[in-house]
Order: C-alpha cells, then structure tokens, then sequence
C-alpha cells in the first residue's frame, strides 16, 4: 500500500465516518488499537490489518454536514462565476474500472445511496449555487427520476448545479436530464471525456468510445445544459496527439474542458506499473499537475504543448472569451473577485510555469530518494541536524 511508511502509524481502510469516530474512542479509552476495525497498523513486525467492517457503511448513517461550523468560511467555497458554493453527496462509489482512477478501487466497485427523502432535506437546507460531489451523477436512472421528482414536489430550485457522471451514462438516458434540467437556472454537467480517440480511452480501460462523448454533448446540448469537461494529457505523447486534441476540441465547441497529465495516482494499478518512475516523489506531487517524469517530448516542448492546450480553452482572457465577457455574466460587487480568479488561471498558458515547476519535482524526488537510501559517507543526508 503507497501508504505505508514510517510517518503513518495508522491507515483506515473503509470509510472514515465510521472508522475515524471508533478510532478516536478507542484512543480516549485506551483499549488496544489492533481492536478497531478497519485499520492497517504500523507494528514492529510491519504493517498488520484488523477485521474488517461487518459491511460498508450506510450514507444514512452518515449524518448531514453541519455546515453552520464554517458559515464563516462559506464566501471560501466557490466555482469561478458562482460564489458560495455548497457540497451535497447523494451516491458514493463507481462500478467501472478506469485505469487511472483510484475511487473504483477504494470501494471495491461498489455503489451507495442516500434514501431520498434525506438528499432532498440536504438540497432543501442549503444554499442556491450546488456542487454534487457524486463520483457518478445518474447511475441508477429509476432512482433518479424518483429523486427528481421529490425535489420538485418540495419546490426546490436552485441558481446553479453542477454534477459529474459519465458520458455513456448520458447518451443512454435522455430522460434523466429532462427530468432533471427545471431543478436550476442553469445546470452544468462534468464529463471525463479523458482522450479525443478510441485508442487513447482503451488504453485506459474506459468502457465507453468517443461516439458515446459526441452523443452525450449532442443530448445535454439538447436540454440546455452547460458542458464542462476533462481530458487527459499523456506525457508520452508525440506531438500530433496533441494537434488530435486541439482539433476535437475545436471541432465540438468544448472549450470549455480542462487538462489535466495523466498521472499514476496511489492505489490505481498505473501507479503500480509506473513506480519505477515516481521513487522519491512526495504525496503533494501526485495531483494531476506535476509532471512526475521526463516526457517523451523533452520537458520544454511538453510544457509549451501544454501550455498551447490551455490557451485555446475558455479560461484564456486573449482568447475568444474576453475579461469583459466574463464580467458581464456577474454582479457588480463580484467583479473584483472574479478579476483575481481568472488573472490567477492566466499562469496556466505561460509554458514557463510548468517548467519552473517541473525542476521543483525533481529536487524534491531526488533528494527524497538520496535521503531514503542508507547513509554512505560524503552523501546529502550525512551529518543532518537532529
């Protein structure tokens, strides 16, 4: 497990609602941790597991978020045009396998929902700008249609919300976002389109091909919801890869999608097969925007690649979508937060931020890795300060 390491005296292994609470009581008493289920600990024979939980937590047993204990934080939360936002959570988990993601593997594929007389309080108790934090929006279409219904029934209608599902989900299930699309003003929707080619997706074990893409942004399209997207960028890439991707991007309208590197995140199986190329990196670096390696390309023409990728998508200020048309969709009292934000973004399509970033990475890789060998004489670890 990526985790164990000497810093870390304990890992839970099942969800922290449940674990976390027992843990601390378990400390307040102090009855033996090796007790507790659902822990990896560190011993002195090595990492040893407790029982497992007699089965996955129940959301419902999972109280609502006592939000009034960072009211004060709330102007904190926000997603570019709206501010504050909310977090709601009506599902946990995903059936699928995507190689590059670590919550199918974290859950053991499994998917959970909370009743729906439970999300419907949530929705009705919080603000108007929603961010549903579902790995997968609209998994299971009769409960969807049900829970929409319910919020309707209550009256609930919000100024914005945005949900992620997949795109195959979408292009199956028109009906969901019919029912769905009277909720709020305006409704957004996140997609991992991951790669503009077939041969890109099955590279990552997505289950679902670009015509399931294109007929997803055709139905959401279709009922007036906003598409906001991803796709993956490979640090092996040649440099037509990303002309493909420029293209796609341009051919569809989907400038509004951001890019993110394809990274071996902990616990997925690429970081397994990659681990030869990530020794010595800290957790810190795995977060999508650090190039962990030195890509096919060479670092200098990758990042200016990159940086290319962004200047053509939505949040580039010189672009087709000026500073002013950005203000106009705001109040006036919003105006001077949304200047910070997007003058902040502007950084990502400047080639030389990545590259003063990718030096970092690898400092801190090799001195972690120098650092974790045994100390010979003359190394950078000998002599350190206690």
């Amino acid at each position: 497990m990526p985790l164990e390491e000497d810093c870390i005296d304990a890992i839970s292994l099942d969800d922290g609602e449940e674990v976390v609470p027992a843990l601390v009581d378990a400390l307040d008493k102090g009855t033996p941790l090796g007790e507790v289920a659902a822990l990896k600990l560190r011993t002195t024979d090595g990492w040893a597991a407790t029982r497992p939980l007699a089965g996955r937590t129940g959301l419902d047993v999972v109280p609502l978020p006592a939000r009034n204990l960072v009211e004060r934080h709330r102007s904190g939360y926000h997603c570019l045009l709206f501010k504050p936002v909310w977090l709601i959570e009506t599902a946990r988990g995903c059936p699928f396998r995507c190689s590059f993601c670590s919550v199918w593997q974290l859950y053991d594929r499994s998917y959970r929902e909370r009743s729906i007389g439970a999300v419907v309080d949530d929705f009705a108790t919080t603000g108007d700008s929603i961010f549903v934090a579902d790995d997968l929006f609209w998994n299971n279409p009769p409960r969807s249609l049900e829970l929409a219904s319910a919020l309707k029934k209550r009256g609930v209608f919000k100024r914005w919300i945005l949900v992620q599902s997949r795109t195959d989900m979408i292009s199956m299930n028109a009906e969901l976002l019919e029912a769905w699309r009277p909720l709020a003003r305006d409704f957004d929707i996140f997609l991992g389109f991951e790669f503009a080619s077939d041969r890109g997706l099955s590279g990552i074990t997505k289950d679902a091909g670009v015509r399931e893409s294109l007929e997803a942004v055709k139905v959401a399209r279709s009922h007036r919801y906003g598409i906001n997207g991803n796709f993956l960028i490979d640090p092996d890439w040649e440099e037509d890869d990303f002309r493909e991707l420029w293209d796609f991007v341009a051919s569809h309208g989907l400038q509004r999608s951001g890019f993110t590197l394809l990274t071996p995140l902990p616990g997925t199986d690429s970081y397994r097969e990659n681990a030869y190329r990530t020794e010595g990196h800290p957790w810190s670096d795995f977060d999508m925007h650090h190039l962990l390696w030195e890509p096919r390309l060479g670092a200098e023409r990758f990042c200016e690649l990159y940086a290319e990728t962004w200047r053509r998508s939505i949040l580039n200020t010189s672009g087709d979508k000026k500073l002013t048309d950005w203000l106009r969709q705001v109040r006036p009292l919003q105006i001077p937060y949304l200047i910070r934000v997007l003058r902040r973004t502007q950084v990502m399509m400047n080639p030389k931020t990545y590259l003063r970033e990718f030096a970092k990475t690898r400092s801190r890789a090799a001195a972690t890795t120098e650092c974790s060998h045994p100390v010979q004489k003359g190394s950078a670890c000998q002599d350190r300060p206690e």
